[in-house]
């Protein structure tokens, strides 16, 4: 079977790493040369770039980031908290990645995951010194991160803060709510079921944009337990389940609307002819076919963006001069009041809904 990656020279021990060195000698040029080079900087002839260059590949080179990064005055590293496992933060660091690099700067990445709690992934990315904090949904008490962004520019995604220099970036979570809502009672439903999302953030938004909708539609609330887990949605199914089914239920996020899919399919429910199910994000998990949820999409792009564009100014004092760059907002010291800019959300319709039984 054919190698997948090409074959390099590299030193006699596989696990030693390739340094600044090697290539000076293998190239027969000054280790000052080859630093030159591959850093960039006029000083070599192009033949001798293009032969250490060359002689690089070879030997599988690649430049110490951390060493870099301890030789410039700048990290120039923007610190993101994300949580394991969880299909929207994914969606939301794939759109940062194209960001950053736009303003010149790079993302170091740290994770909350069970044993790893958020106050340890901030701390982590300190340790890296991350000029700024873009801490997706967090859990922190509102105070905490107030505390957090005296010390250096923070920006929070997916959640509604009121802390004072905090800028927030987030979806009119009330508003996605009331559209699937309104899609659900716009499809003949009377009987709509949300399982709430407790104490995370934005479920309160959601609550409240799920209660006005159907008191708005003359329809009595049915609330139930949830949380953002396939378990949580598997538990608020079985749940349903010996209460006696409603026709239609909104679920506070596609992960957890997958959990409530699972356990009602299991037990021979059909979706959506038996009852049509809607989740929040548009995260990948709701695109695959065999899921094709209904679902309320969030702008994570649009998110990755404003946040990584009030940073950048925060930190740089103004926006880079780079035609590519998004516009971003006037500059202010760091430190200033909250900002919070709130995008609006939209409803995708897929398969998981559909009139109810008989109508």
């Amino acid at each position: 079977m054919a190698d997948t990656f090409p074959r390099t020279s590299r030193p006699a021990d596989p696990f030693r790493r390739p340094t600044l060195q090697d290539v000076a000698e293998r190239a027969g040029v000054s280790r000052a040369l080859v630093s030159i080079v591959v850093r960039g900087a006029p000083g070599a002839s192009a033949s001798t770039r293009a032969r250490v260059l060359a002689v690089a590949d070879e030997l599988g080179y690649r430049p110490d980031a951390h060493a870099r990064l301890l030789a410039r005055q700048r990290a120039r590293l923007l610190g993101v908290t994300v949580q394991l496992g969880h299909p929207f933060h994914a969606d939301v660091v794939a759109g940062l990645y194209p960001a950053v690099e736009r303003y010149g700067y790079e993302l170091v990445l740290s994770a909350t995951a069970p044993g790893r709690d958020e106050r340890r992934a901030v701390e982590t990315l300190l340790d890296y010194r991350s000029e700024g904090l873009i801490l997706v949904a967090p859990d922190a008490a509102e105070t905490t991160l107030a505390v957090l962004a005296r010390r250096l520019p923070t920006a929070v995604l997916a959640r509604r803060v009121q802390a004072e220099q905090v800028s927030v970036v987030r979806t009119a979570d009330d508003v996605g709510v009331g559209q699937a809502v309104d899609h659900l009672v716009g499809l003949g439903h009377r009987s709509i079921a949300h399982v709430d999302g407790g104490a995370l953030p934005a479920a309160e938004d959601r609550r409240d944009g799920y209660r006005s909708a159907v008191r708005r539609h003359g329809l009595d609330p049915w609330p139930v337990a949830g949380g953002q887990s396939e378990e949580d949605g598997a538990r608020a199914a079985r749940e349903l389940l010996a209460q006696g089914l409603p026709t239609a239920v909104v679920c506070f996020n596609d992960r957890c609307a997958v959990g409530l899919l699972d356990v009602l399919i299991r037990t021979g429910v059909r979706v959506p002819d038996d009852i049509s199910v809607v989740g929040f994000d548009d995260s990948q998990l709701a695109r695959l076919s065999h899921i094709n949820l209904t679902t309320v999409g969030q702008d994570v792009e649009r998110m990755a963006e404003l946040a990584v564009a009030e940073l950048v100014d925060r930190i740089d004092g103004c926006l880079p001069e780079n035609p590519a760059a998004p516009t971003g907002p006037a500059h202010r010291p760091a430190g200033g009041p909250v900002r919070e800019t709130v995008l609006p959300p939209r409803l995708v319709v897929r398969g998981s809904t559909s009139r109810p039984a008989g109508r």
